[in-house]
C-alpha cells in the first residue's frame, strides 16, 4: 500500500489542513458536511458546504480521499479507456480527485478541470501537482460550458447537485460528446432518494451502448482516515456507488 500513490497524497493532505486545526475540528466539520449533503441539500447552493476553515479542510481531507477512491475502483472495473491523444474534462470537479483518480490510470492524460467555486479550483491545482497529474484547474460556469473536441468527460457526484434546466443542457453535451468519439463517466451516490433523473438517462444510455452499475468495494483505508472515519460514525467498511458509463460512439 506505501507504493499507491493515493497513501502519499492522503499524507500530505493532512498536512496541509491539520496545520491550523484540530483533528476533533475537522472531525465536527466533517459530521456537519453530511449532514448537509443528505439532509439539508438545498443549501448546498447558498455555499454551506465550503463556509469556514472547517468544511473546507473536512471536504478535502475525509470526502475527496473517499471520492478519489470510488472514482478509482469503478474506472478499473470499467476498463475505462480514453483515445489516443486525447484529453479529460473533469466537470465540476470540485478538488479534481474523479479527473485525478482517472487520469492516473492511463498514461500522458492531460485533465482539465472546471468548476464554479473559486476555492475548490485553487485546491484541484494543488492536488493535481501532488498526486503528479498533468492538468488545469480553471473558474467556469458549468452550465454554459462547451465541451472541447476529442476529450473524455468525467461528472462525479455533480450532475444531480444542477437545476433540470441545466442538467437537461449538458445530458445533450455528454452524448454529443460520446458521439464525437470520447467517452463519458458520471458518477454519483449509490442512494436513489434524489436522484429522479438517473432512469430516464440509463435507459437512453443502455440503448446506445452504454452501462448502469451499481458498486460496492472493500476498502483499505490509510490509519487515519479510517479512524476520522470512525470518529464520525460514517463508517465507510465498503465504498459504493453507481455509474453511467457511455462509451465512444464513433
Amino acid at each position: 500500500m506505501r507504493d499507491d500513490p493515493f497513501v502519499h497524497w492522503f499524507e500530505a493532505l493532512e498536512r496541509r489542513h491539520l496545520a491550523n486545526l484540530s483533528f476533533s475540528e475537522v472531525r465536527r466539520a466533517a459530521e456537519a458536511l453530511s449532514s448537509l449533503y443528505i439532509q439539508r441539500r438545498e443549501r448546498i447552493d447558498t455555499g454551506s458546504a465550503f463556509s469556514g476553515a472547517g468544511k473546507r479542510a473536512a471536504f478535502a481531507l475525509y470526502f475527496s480521499p473517499f471520492h478519489f477512491l470510488v472514482v478509482r475502483e469503478i474506472v478499473r472495473s470499467l476498463k475505462a479507456s480514453i483515445g489516443r491523444n486525447a484529453g479529460l474534462l473533469d466537470l465540476g470537479c470540485g478538488t479534481g480527485v474523479a479527473g485525478a483518480a482517472w487520469a492516473l490510470e492511463l498514461d500522458n492524460i492531460h485533465v482539465t478541470g472546471v468548476d464554479h467555486n473559486r476555492w475548490v479550483v485553487q485546491e484541484c491545482k494543488w492536488n493535481y501537482q501532488q498526486l503528479g497529474v498533468r492538468g488545469i484547474a480553471k473558474f467556469a460556469d458549468i452550465g454554459t460550458l462547451r465541451f472541447p473536441a476529442n476529450t473524455a468527460v468525467i461528472a462525479a457526484f455533480t450532475v444531480n447537485e444542477l437545476d433540470s434546466a441545466t442538467r437537461e443542457r449538458l445530458r445533450g453535451e455528454f452524448i454529443k460528446t460520446a458521439r464525437n468519439g470520447a467517452p463519458v463517466l458520471i458518477v454519483e451516490p449509490i442512494s436513489r432518494r434524489v436522484t429522479s433523473w438517473w432512469d430516464g438517462w440509463s435507459d437512453d444510455w443502455k440503448l446506445m451502448g452504454g452501462r448502469d452499475d451499481e458498486w460496492r468495494f472493500p476498502v483499505d483505508l490509510p490509519e487515519r482516515l479510517a479512524l476520522m472515519d470512525k470518529a464520525t460514525g460514517l463508517d465507510h467498511r465498503e465504498l459504493t456507488g453507481r455509474s453511467l458509463w457511455l462509451p465512444a460512439l464513433a
